[in-house]
């Protein structure tokens, strides 16, 4: 089945004494890279290396190891600034500036309000 989904011909391909072909033939004689005493049963294609059952696992439809699926998933962290504090210091002091700017105008609003307005004459002069 595996010769049909792939492409290949399964008569195409040379058998050895024990009717396997010779990928397989050459992954029976290789040893798990965590565990010495386990054969191995697939070969990572992140980083080469041969692996026994408990050792790989299928991610997005490819076989991986555990370093390479944790690589995958977890890209590098970006790389950091050489001063964060400064540039969290310009931060803060840029929204105080803000704030500042936003509370000077807002006072100037109220300041230019009449003072009838607050006395309540301006209202009865309305009406």
């Amino acid at each position: 089945m595996f010769w049909r989904i792939a492409g290949f011909d399964a008569k195409a391909v040379p058998k050895t004494k024990d009717h396997t072909s010779p990928a397989m033939s050459e992954i029976t004689q290789k040893r798990c890279s965590n565990h010495a005493q386990r054969e191995a049963v697939a070969c990572c294609p992140g980083c080469n290396r041969y692996f026994c059952r408990e050792c790989i696992t299928e991610h997005e439809d490819r076989v991986l190891c555990a370093t390479c699926l944790q690589n995958l998933v977890e890209p590098l962290p970006p790389k950091s600034f050489r001063f964060p504090g400064l540039i969290q210091s310009g931060q803060f002091l840029l929204g105080i500036l803000i704030l500042y700017v936003m509370f000077y105008y807002f006072a100037e609003i109220l300041l230019a309000i009449p003072a009838d307005f607050h006395e309540g004459t301006l209202w009865k002069a309305a009406w």
